[in-house]
């Protein structure tokens, strides 16, 4: 009992330094600016935000707020928030299908009910290290189309980060033994690093004493390897007695790897943790002359590609054959090692390519292995992989076939069909290839932030006969969107402060990550009657041209056709289906349309109000002017439209109570101006106003926008004041006459109707 006593002393005191009440933890704060929810209609309503989690932390606090904008009430809306590391997170709302061979992981989703304000938080014990990604929304959009500057629900999300962080963590080193302590509220926290190459790796814990070392080997332990990433868990080993050991295959190359260990039982727990791992697959060492290298860049530079393809048919053939299996690669490696090229082609565009061709080869004992570093700046794109089986001239059998894995951090170090494309720690997507099904696709949206390995081995279910190597193709590249969003989709490329990342926004019904969900889609007759709709409603401006030319408003008239030209062309091009037409830029179709109705509306009240001829041309053109200003600041912005009217309105009542006080009675002075014209007119315009501004959804867009064009025009034909009383009131050059007219000529001279006119006469 007293050597018992006398051993756990010694013991304590030799591992007093690394008790887990000794590790030094600091604090670190992150916050993130507001920023305005929107409802989900496709990824870039998602407001996207990034924490950075650094090494060796203990605990990460999220703390989610969200406030509204408006003191009016809003009723309950559930905002969701996604969390997601490495990348940001693949999220689903609406339910569409994902386009073939589209593979992701989902993410942590939370919601939090709001009405006025509301906050959560979400915390995470052991949190990977790297970059975390952020992402909220809105419920599903109702297809209500919002008109900007109107009052509407707002809410603002504001994401924060609060870690605790060890600075003092110690580490395990190969073979050392190092002797630690835990209690139930103080695990033991350690660290190890993994070298590249490790094909295996084992952490024990040995010598576990509880107390003050009088209780031998009734420890209650949890070894956990790894950390929280939300996908994959650590790797966990429940151990009783004196000790246990936790093993890891395939884990993640070049890294650190968190070792914790919790105590569950009163008490403090004394006991020793070693880690073991082996490197067997490191490769053969290619000295350090780079001659080679600098020649095969030059082969694979653009020029060389291009004097490659044009060159003769064995040009072309050795360029495609596949590289055989190395006789010198050593017995005891894992995998054989092909190199390849990383070409970054242009913002979420990177290719990859084996050095040697396009062909690799595949044996069925040594699995062979590519490697595709991905970095932060890449995930906001697609990671694309095709495979294909070269047959020709192989004679595959039926239980034949090549298994492929693409996993993250490490690679899977043997590939049977039967056996799940999985690491250590980290899980991957797999394949097959065989003579029936000699090609495969894995698309991956938004992949993490990490060294990819797709390992490739053929399997011939015990007997390969004469068939031990195949060819195999692998095309690797990383796209923006995947298919590029498809026919009825477009990739937009999207910001979040300086990451870029990329989205498809879907059209004529269409939905899903890549838009190939037509569950909802528009028929093509659909899509021509809306064409239709939008573009021949805008023929009803043609009694309001007619009416103005007659009453002699031609520079009201310009104003009008343009509108409707611009007007059709600009709704022909803004189809989201394949009744398209464009005669020039969409933006500039825009900008004429926008400019041109706020145009229209602004002569014909200045026209109504009946100001000198002086006055109103300066007032046309100086509203031209500062109606296109405005426009090419913010288009589509309320004031853009409600200034102008405003304006014209103000100057139109002023002008008519003038008049009236002048003539000493209203103005117009006709009931029937007023019954007839001036009140059906404001009753369209009103009527236009509200269908434009409270009745427009994008599922009835097509028709309540057709409509909102044959009320403008039929106010206008209604608002257009009579003609001028005499010719000079009418803004005519004076001796034009609109009509034929005859005046009598005499000795080659026409005679002049009054005495101004004399001074235009030749004489």
């Amino acid at each position: 009992m007293e050597t018992g006593f006398l051993r756990g002393l010694l013991f304590v005191a030799l591992t007093v330094w690394s008790r887990a009440d000794d590790v030094t933890f600091v604090s670190e704060l992150s916050s993130k600016p507001a920023q305005k929810l929107s409802k989900y209609g496709w990824y870039g309503n998602v407001r996207l935000q990034r924490f950075h989690v650094p090494e060796e932390t203990a605990i990460a606090r999220w703390l989610f707020t969200v406030t509204k904008g408006h003191a009016f009430d809003c009723g309950r809306h559930n905002v969701t928030i996604h969390i997601r590391w490495g990348a940001p997170p693949v999220i689903n709302p609406t339910g569409s299908r994902f386009p073939n061979n589209t593979l992701y992981t989902p993410s942590l989703s939370l919601t939090l009910p709001v009405t006025s304000q509301g906050s959560t938080s979400f915390n995470l014990s052991n949190p990977a290290a790297g970059v975390w990604f952020v992402a909220a929304h809105l419920p599903e959009d109702d297809g209500r189309i919002e008109q900007k500057g109107f009052p509407s629900c707002s809410y603002f999300f504001q994401p924060q980060l609060s870690i605790r962080r060890a600075v003092d963590t110690p580490t395990l080193q190969q073979g050392v033994s190092l002797q630690q302590t835990a209690a139930p509220d103080s695990p033991a926290r350690l660290k190890l690093f993994v070298p590249e190459f490790t094909s295996s790796l084992s952490v024990s814990v040995s010598d576990c004493w509880l107390g003050d070392g009088v209780d031998v080997g009734n420890c209650s332990l949890v070894l956990r390897l790894g950390s929280a990433s939300l996908q994959e868990e650590p790797v966990s080993v429940s151990c009783s007695g004196i000790g246990c050991s936790a093993e890891v295959a395939a884990p993640p190359w070049d890294a650190w790897l968190r070792v914790s260990v919790e105590s569950s039982v009163n008490g403090t727990a004394t006991f020793s943790v070693t880690a073991n791992y082996t490197v067997g697959c490191r490769p053969q060492s290619v000295g350090l002359a780079a001659d080679d290298d600098i020649n095969v860049l030059r082969g694979n530079s653009s020029h060389g590609n291009a004097t490659s393809s044009s060159g003769d048919a064995a040009a072309v053939h050795q360029t495609v054959a596949p590289v055989p299996v190395p006789f010198w690669l050593p017995v005891p490696a894992c995998v054989w090692s092909v190199p390849v090229l990383h070409e970054e082609l242009d913002v979420l565009s990177v290719r990859f390519s084996p050095v040697n061709g396009p062909n690799v080869s595949v044996t069925h004992t040594h699995p062979t292995l590519l490697t595709y570093p991905l970095y932060t700046h890449t995930t906001g794109g697609t990671l694309n992989l095709l495979l294909t089986l070269n047959t020709t001239g192989v004679a595959l059998g039926n239980s034949s076939s090549v298994v492929a894995c693409l996993s993250p951090w490490a690679p899977v170090l043997k590939l049977l069909p039967s056996q799940s494309c999985h690491t250590g720690l980290f899980g991957g997507f797999g394949s097959t290839l065989n003579a029936s099904a000699p090609t495969a696709v894995i698309r991956l949206p938004l992949p993490p932030s990490a060294t990819w390995f797709l390992s490739l081995q053929l399997s011939c279910g015990g007997d390969c006969g004469n068939t031990s190597v195949v060819s195999v193709t692998p095309d690797v590249f990383i796209s923006a969107c995947v298919e590029d969003c498809g026919t009825y989709g477009e990739c937009r490329l999207l910001r979040s402060y300086s990451y870029l990342y990329a989205a498809c926004v879907c059209k004529a019904g269409w939905s899903g990550w890549g838009c190939s969900d037509d569950s909802a889609s528009q028929s093509w007759v659909r899509q021509l009657t809306a064409t239709l709709l939008l573009t021949l409603s805008n023929l009803s401006f043609l009694p309001a041209l007619a009416v103005a030319i007659r009453r002699h408003y031609i520079i009201e008239a310009s104003v009008y056709l343009f509108t409707m030209i611009f007007s059709t062309f600009y709704h022909a091009c803004d189809q989201p289906g394949v009744a398209v037409l464009c005669i020039m830029d969409y933006d500039a179709l825009q900008y004429c349309d926008f400019l041109g109705s706020v145009c229209a509306i602004w002569v014909t009240i200045l026209c109504m109000a009946r100001l000198p001829d002086l006055l109103k041309y300066t007032l046309f053109m100086l509203g031209a002017l500062l109606i296109a200003m405005s426009m090419q600041l913010d288009r589509k912005g309320l004031w853009n439209l409600l200034g102008p009217v405003l304006c014209a309105l103000l100057l139109m009542v002023a002008s008519w109570v003038y008049r009236g006080v002048r003539r000493r009675r209203c103005y117009p002075p006709s009931w029937r101006r007023w019954v007839f014209f001036l009140l059906p007119g404001a009753a369209c315009a009103l009527v236009g106003v509200c269908v434009y501004v409270f009745a427009e959804t994008e599922d009835n867009y097509y028709y309540t926008h057709s409509l909102w064009h044959l009320l403008v025009a039929t106010c206008v034909v209604f608002l257009l004041p009579p003609r001028e009383g005499s010719k000079e009131a009418r803004g005519w050059s004076r001796g034009w006459s609109w009509g034929w007219s005859w005046r009598p000529r005499l000795c080659g001279y026409t005679l002049c109707d009054g005495a101004r006119e004399e001074l235009y006469t030749v004489t």
